[in-house]
């Protein structure tokens, strides 16, 4: 017993303990880390033309090998979600400098724009495209996504997803025609001003639900005429402008024929 006890106060025990500590700490983090988002599904091929495809038309601003530069951030963990969103939307490759990235017709097709994600996804973990299941509207929840939405997008997209002005000539887009999926891979990456919402924040299931809000607005407003769904901006201005000017004609009309 003293000579095991000896051993348990050794001068080396801590250093053994602690890198026993970092063994499992390593061990539980390779297990449950996300892979490289699309990492295993694309081939060495897609990666190779992506690679080609990124350096062509990308490395000018993200560096050679996606590390960033001054005029760009590094690309290195941003997983293929990130280059999914926003090389579909047109918004990468920029057209030119500006508050934001404009969204524009598209410059690579759907073949070109998985290739350039699995090339970025291979250089290190991050979110990954999401499945037809995750952004199946039909499975989402109306009523519950209505309530997230306004809690947390309403501030900037407006309480239906119509869009708004934000600081330093930047802005929230409407949201009624984008698709399903860049939905979702705005909240998972958070694409220029808007903040990121993970699977921590809001869940994948609430992000469906969210989708599913979203979509239900395209059909139209149960109370009629929207006005732009802006508010009490828009309604006000139809209450003074149309409603006080039928009014008051009216009241013009009423005292002419009674002179």
């Amino acid at each position: 017993m003293k000579a095991l006890a000896a051993r348990r106060h050794h001068r080396f025990a801590p250093v053994v303990l602690l890198l026993l500590a970092l063994l499992v700490t390593g061990g539980v983090y390779a297990a449950l880390a996300p892979t490289p988002a699309n990492a295993e599904t694309a081939s060495t091929e897609d990666i190779e033309t992506g690679q080609k495809l990124f350096q062509a038309n990308c490395a000018t601003c993200h560096g050679p090998n996606a590390e960033g530069t001054e005029s760009a951030p590094s690309l290195v963990g941003v997983g293929a979600a990130s280059v999914d969103f926003q090389v579909s939307t047109g918004r990468m490759p920029m057209q030119m400098d500006g508050p934001q990235a404009l969204q524009k017709p598209r410059q690579f097709d759907e073949e070109q724009t998985a290739q350039l994600a699995a090339y970025v996804a291979s250089l290190g973990a991050g979110p990954a495209i999401p499945t037809d299941e995750q952004v199946d509207a039909e499975l989402g929840n109306i009523a519950n996504g209505a309530a997230i939405f306004r809690t947390n997008c309403a501030m900037c997209h407006n309480a239906v997803g119509a869009g708004g002005a934000l600081s330093e000539g930047k802005f929230a887009p409407p949201l009624w025609d984008t698709s399903e999926r860049n939905i979702y891979q705005a909240m998972l990456t958070g694409p220029q001003s808007m903040p990121v919402f993970n699977d921590a924040t809001v869940t994948p299931e609430e992000k469906r639900d969210v989708i599913a809000f979203l979509v239900d607005q395209r059909e139209g407003s149960a109370g009629g005429l929207s006005l732009g769904s802006l508010g009490p901006v828009s309604e006000g201005l139809w209450a003074w402008i149309v409603g006080m000017g039928l009014l008051i004609g009216a009241a013009v009309w009423i005292g002419a024929k009674s002179s």
